[in-house]
């Protein structure tokens, strides 16, 4: 099960199917898709300035879900092709700054779901890591490339021969994500952050994310970075945004940001 809300310029996204550690089959997969699709119309109208990706119960998400699936039956090609890579590019291009909350397993299509992510913060206990040598299957959901750019090849195929589960204390260590925090206090931490981000200038924290996208996609060097930096810097001073800043600075008070 997945849902939605929205409040306060946050969309809160859950999936809810604890009983089975939030693993996802395809009808779940299109649900969650349905959930960004909403949410992102929910951004063009202004009414969503940040959005916060979590799971119910111990896990946030144990991969997908195979029961009833067989070797002689299935089309991983269909599933990780057709609905996991087109879920995770949306996430990717949400509109908006996305964060993620993890706590327990996170495997598989779930730790796709991470990684897809702006920011991630995950529990101190969280598990992570390649488990598929014991299915005779490889890594998925984009999980060489994450793992290559941020751990480099020996860890990456180290983690991936060996099929260990590292911990969230450890992926933070290692640069796979952003911040591990107590289990206990993962959630609310993780929700007064986002709100905090929801009320700030979300028209620049969106080209940043679009910078950082292109930084990496195109492998720009220095200067051409800055030559976009100063295009988007140019872009912003025009936004009511940018002048609130400048008054509130100004003004020595709090700015009110619109995004």
């Amino acid at each position: 099960m997945i849902s939605l809300t929205i409040a306060d310029g946050v969309a809160e996204v859950v999936l809810d199917a604890p009983q089975k550690l939030n693993s996802l089959d395809e009808q779940a997969l299109r649900d969650l898709d349905r959930a960004y699709d909403d949410a992102a119309a929910a951004a063009a109208r202004g009414e969503v300035r940040a959005l916060l990706l979590r799971g119910e119960g111990r896990a946030f998400c144990a991969g997908r879900d195979i029961a009833g699936v067989t070797p002689a039956n299935d089309d991983a090609e269909a599933y990780l092709g057709g609905l996991v890579q087109p879920l995770m590019e949306k996430m990717s291009a949400f509109p908006a700054p996305t964060f993620a909350a993890a706590q327990g397993a996170c495997l598989g299509v779930g730790l796709g779901l991470l990684l897809a992510s702006d920011v991630v913060y995950v529990a101190e206990n969280a598990k992570f890591g390649s488990p598929f040598a014991k299915l005779g299957a490889t890594l998925d959901s984009g999980g060489h490339w994450y793992f290559t750019e941020r751990l480099g090849m020996h860890r990456t195929l180290d983690l991936i021969y060996t099929a260990e589960l590292i911990s969230g204390t450890e992926a933070v260590a290692q640069g796979l994500f952003s911040r591990a925090l107590p289990a206990e206090e993962l959630l609310e931490t993780t929700r007064g952050i986002v709100a905090k981000v929801a009320a700030g200038p979300t028209g620049a924290f969106t080209a940043s994310k679009e910078l950082v996208a292109h930084i990496r996609d195109q492998r720009l060097g220095l200067w051409q970075s800055m030559a976009e930096e100063n295009s988007e810097q140019a872009r912003l001073c025009k936004s009511e945004d940018y002048a609130e800043g400048f008054l509130a600075f100004q003004e020595k008070r709090s700015p009110v940001f619109k995004g």
